[in-house]
């Protein structure tokens, strides 16, 4: 029995991006699970991870699908206005994958099933030779894709600011890029580097969970002030994406229905035309989306994004507050939720 105090706001709207991994919040409106919380929720397809953080900040949405180091990015103000920012819940791990042209994958050898750090030292040897500088794309400056690209290059002692360009594109965008010959590679959630692979312009040669295993990728953002004024509203938020969760992992026909219902035109449309399923914790990515120890947030687990932004902070002669990493990824609404 649903012991939670009545919603104070019932229709809302939420921003996403068109990723798999905005699969919780279609699951909770297509099958009515934010209904059965007395919520009537719009769903927002938006362009760019930095239209939606503004709009979040700006109070044009009530809350988003967010990249797991926005919330953090967004109380230090990093590249925008301060503004104080939560992670209720975790909507996914793991997922990002780093894809290179077919071209340039041949050209130095890198290939999945090595070690990373292997396909990191072969596109160092091909970049001396290499006719022009390398672009790769990575979603945002604040982003798990950024930073383990940055990782992977360094795997190859690639220096990521001098050896290469790093170009900031919206996830859609990248495997038509690629096919243009205006970027070289990229880093990205589903389903845009296994969308490269099926239409063979590129080739899957790292991923985010051989880099950093169960690393939170996607949460939910709300701003501090958001989730003080509406304290019931988040909690019957938290229930429903924890229904989504838990019918997601029910059976493969469930997981062939979301798929279907990603493949409706406000959400992903297309773009998933080449997955026979949702692929749910399968190599290579191992993209988690179900199960409580997937969704309880937890400052821990944010610790690699912490070292990234503190040294980013530190470049500008700042530091990092532990407490404000601490609140943003506080497992305090999600206990609230779940204990209802």
């Amino acid at each position: 029995m649903n012991t939670l105090p009545k919603a104070e706001l019932t229709r809302l709207q939420l921003g996403f991006i068109p990723l798999l991994d905005c699969v919780l919040l279609v699951v909770a409106r297509e099958r009515g699970l934010f209904a059965d919380q007395g919520l009537d929720v719009t769903l927002s397809r938006q362009n760019a991870w930095s239209t939606l953080r503004d709009k979040v900040a700006a109070g044009l949405l009530d809350g988003a699908h967010m990249l797991a180091p926005m919330p953090l990015a967004m109380s230090l103000g990093l590249g925008r206005a301060p503004c104080d920012t939560l992670a209720p819940i975790t909507l996914s791990r793991n997922g990002n994958s780093i894809v290179l042209s077919r071209e340039l994958a041949d050209a130095c050898g890198a290939r999945l099933g090595d070690d990373p750090a292997d396909s990191a030292k072969g596109l160092a040897g091909y970049l001396p030779s290499a006719s022009r500088q390398t672009r790769l794309g990575m979603v945002y400056p604040h982003s798990c894709q950024h930073y383990q690209l940055r990782h992977w290059l360094g795997l190859g002692g690639i220096d990521a600011d001098q050896a290469v360009e790093l170009v900031a594109l919206p996830p859609p965008r990248m495997v038509d890029a690629m096919q243009q010959g205006k970027i070289d590679g990229f880093c990205v959630g589903e389903p845009w580097g296994s969308l490269a692979e099926s239409r063979q312009a590129g080739r899957i040669v790292a991923s985010g969970a051989q880099l950093w295993p169960e690393q939170p990728e996607k949460v939910l953002g709300v701003t501090h002030s958001w989730a003080n004024r509406y304290p019931a509203t988040l909690a019957r938020l938290v229930q429903a994406l924890i229904a989504a969760s838990d019918w997601l992992a029910e059976s493969p026909a469930n997981r062939l229905q979301a798929r279907d219902w990603l493949a409706l035109p406000p959400y992903l449309d297309r773009s998933v035309g080449h997955l026979e399923t949702l692929p749910i914790d399968a190599p290579p990515l191992h993209q988690r989306l179900c199960g409580r120890d997937v969704l309880r947030p937890d400052p821990a687990f944010a610790e690699l994004l912490a070292e990234q932004i503190d040294q980013q902070l530190r470049d500008q002669g700042q530091q990092l507050d532990l407490s404000t990493l601490g609140a943003c990824y506080s497992a305090v609404h999600f206990d609230r939720a779940l204990h209802h």
